[in-house]
């Protein structure tokens, strides 16, 4: 085989490694999750039941009929609807939530590693947006009201605030049955163990007793599981 050829299969291969950089296809019309790996196949990251045994309550789930409960310090909460509540998402790329805000309640700015957002606003409205990738770290903005609907790419770092006197909601749908989530703050001064102040004190040119304040600091989690 030829240095061109070669090269050209190295790069092609390449090029389709980057392709399937996310959730596969399903390989039958659906997957089960079950937590018993006793005669199932290893499909996608789950254990698969026998799909003769599926019923529909492995496809439904009606966790996000009532409100979540926002009295945190953040004033929100996330509620899931992923391949752990429905297991017969499995395999297929997709999940949601419904994330509830109270009045001036915030989403703080976190990424998905695995899903690309798009968030609908159901009742009230909501400052929200995203950064962009260094070395720009643009801030792209705005403010939603009822129906309104906006993307945050995969990855990037996004946030919504209710910015109404009353409480909002909304419906995120995710590229991915387990989109992931980082929520900075948390990430960064809420890691067990603890990241090095040193670290901490040049990354943010702030001083040692600023940087053990916010590490001393309870980091909400708005999300349920």
């Amino acid at each position: 085989m030829g240095a061109n050829t070669l090269a050209y299969v190295v790069l092609l291969a390449m090029a389709f490694s980057v392709a399937s950089a996310s959730d596969p296809s399903p390989l039958q019309d659906f997957c089960v999750a079950v937590n018993d790996t006793k005669d199932t196949v290893f499909v996608n990251g789950k254990f698969c039941r026998d799909p003769k045994l599926a019923t529909p309550n492995d496809f439904f789930f009606s966790g996000l009929r009532l409100p979540g409960n926002t009295s945190n310090k953040l004033g929100s909460m996330v509620t899931p609807a992923n391949a752990a509540q429905i297991p017969g998402l499995n395999t297929l790329g997709v999940s949601l939530a419904r994330v509830d805000y109270a009045p001036y309640g915030l989403n703080p700015p976190h990424t998905h590693p695995r899903a690309t957002e798009i968030l609908t606003v159901l009742e009230g409205t909501l400052y929200v947006g995203f950064v962009t990738s260094n070395p720009d770290n643009r801030l792209i903005s705005k403010v939603l009201y009822k129906g309104d609907v906006f993307v945050f790419p995969q990855g990037l770092i996004h946030f919504q605030l209710n910015v109404g006197k009353t409480n909002a909601v909304a419906i995120a749908s995710l590229s991915s049955q387990n989109p992931g989530v980082i929520t900075i703050a948390n990430a960064v001064f809420g890691s067990k163990p603890a990241i090095s102040v040193d670290v901490l004190t040049k990354a943010f040119q702030v001083d040692k007793n600023e940087v053990n304040y916010l590490q001393s600091q309870f980091w909400t989690d708005n999300h349920t599981y």
